[in-house]
């Protein structure tokens, strides 16, 4: 009799080979792939094992099941993967250090596609927000200051022109504005900020790489 572990192996290995079949034999989204009772003939192995690794599969958005047809291939959305894992990050301060680091990243790295690519339109919008967000400054509406401040850091990497990009960007920024311990802004800070998004817009505008990097570092800078 197999043992849980020894299970686990199985079903892990059995998931790893459907995987890598279907990446070699570049299966597209909506291919019907086959049924449980022909992965287990096939594979040999137990419809244990082979319902095991296909719930794996299918959590990681790789396979589907349709009714009366079987396994069907998908191709797993990267973006709601990290939506829908960030909170069992919460438990580990560790964890959160690492997602600082790769918000940290994808700001840095992702600045100059920005002032690359930006459209007129989004970089009024840009001016749109810092207009607002001084005007918060002013009636001292720190809550709302925090949410201008996410909406433009979204748009600013949404300029790249990358999904994916601007979808991780999103989450981890949502994430990280949810956290009970994060600072809230008091009058001197949020005016500080409030120059330095202005003074980005301004260099996206000019297309002007290296001092947009230089402000967008100074932003960031505490999550390293």
């Amino acid at each position: 009799m197999k043992t849980d572990s020894s299970q686990n192996t199985m079903a892990t290995r059995l998931a790893e080979q459907i995987r890598t079949r279907i990446a070699e034999e570049q299966l597209p989204a909506g291919h019907v792939f086959m049924t449980e009772g022909q992965l287990a003939e096939e594979y040999q192995v137990s419809r244990t094992i082979v319902r095991e690794a296909v719930s794996r599969l299918r959590a990681l958005g790789i396979l589907d099941g349709k009714q009366r047809k079987g396994l069907v291939v998908r191709r797993p959305d990267l973006v709601q993967l990290l939506s829908e894992s960030l909170p069992l990050l919460t438990v580990s301060s560790h964890e959160r250090d690492e997602l600082k680091l790769l918000r940290y990243v994808l700001e840095i790295g992702a600045i100059e596609l920005a002032v690359k690519n930006a459209t007129e339109s989004q970089m009024d919008q840009l001016d749109a927000l810092v207009a607002e967000m001084q005007s918060c400054l002013e009636d001292q509406e720190w809550e709302r200051s925090v949410e201008l401040d996410l909406a433009f850091h979204s748009l600013v990497l949404e300029m790249t022109g990358s999904k994916y990009v601007a979808g991780m960007q999103q989450i981890l920024a949502e994430y990280f504005h949810s956290l009970p311990e994060i600072d809230r802004l008091d009058s001197g800070r949020s005016a500080r900020i409030v120059w330095e998004h202005a003074e980005l817009a301004s260099a996206i505008r000019r297309q002007d790489r290296e001092h947009a990097r230089v402000l967008i570092r100074q932003q960031f800078e505490d999550l390293i």
